[in-house]
């Protein structure tokens, strides 16, 4: 092997590497959690007492992050399922079902604890993206990790609409890493180019017609109607 084909072989392994690492950060368990943690870090929020929004986010942890994860582990230990074999589209079902479960136990919660709507909205739109993405992997197979991303540029449009801020260096930001997530999933094989776009496009989508003030009144005018 020429020393060439070997500086090749070193520089795919690198890229495979750090393809998994970016895609282990930007989990779609983790959006939820990131959104709450911009909003209580960098808007008015940041005002609010330390002890409610620490309850705040511990329950979004909790029904977004750590029941979800415990949940899929012990569906994958009773199945004798590696981690790599919940990529395949036909072994998608239930890991996003038991997702659904536990964001709906999380909505009912915040409900019941009368948080604000522009808060509880957030888990709704994840809830929204994560049923059309259980819908259409039937047929295809939508990245999540883009639909969060997707989730998340919208959601910053709406509150900057709803807050009247200036979020052009929090979209620039989110934009770029939304391109580094989407080609760590093409280089690591999970999801063609169609699949990242799609992904990308439904979290945008739900996530302005959830939280948005002006597209969700319309929205919802048009559901009564």
């Amino acid at each position: 092997m020429s020393e060439l084909q070997e500086q090749h072989i070193i520089a795919d392994k690198t890229m495979i590497r750090t393809a998994r690492i970016i895609s282990g950060i930007f989990t779609p368990f983790s959006i939820p959690f990131l959104a709450f943690l911009i909003l209580f870090l960098f808007s008015y929020l940041r005002i609010m007492p330390l002890q409610y929004k620490l309850i705040v986010l511990g329950i979004v942890y909790c029904f977004t992050i750590l029941t979800p994860t415990i949940t899929i582990f012990l569906f994958r230990k009773i199945n004798g399922l590696a981690r790599h074999e919940l990529s395949e589209r036909k072994k998608r079902y239930m890991p996003i079902f038991l997702t659904i479960v536990s964001y709906i136990f999380c909505l009912l919660m915040m409900n019941k604890l009368n948080i604000p709507w522009y808060m509880t909205g957030i888990i709704l739109a994840s809830l929204v993206v994560l049923v059309i993405c259980i819908i259409v992997n039937l047929k295809w197979k939508l990245s999540e990790h883009m639909a969060g991303m997707g989730g998340i540029v919208g959601g910053l449009v709406s509150f900057s609409a709803l807050f009247s801020y200036n979020p052009i260096w929090w979209l620039c930001l989110f934009i770029l890493i939304a391109g580094v997530l989407g080609s760590a999933r093409i280089i690591l094989q999970h999801h063609t180019l169609g699949e990242v776009l799609s992904g990308f496009l439904v979290g945008l989508v739900c996530s302005l017609l959830v939280l948005h003030p002006l597209l969700s009144s319309v929205l919802f005018r048009f559901l009564l109607f």
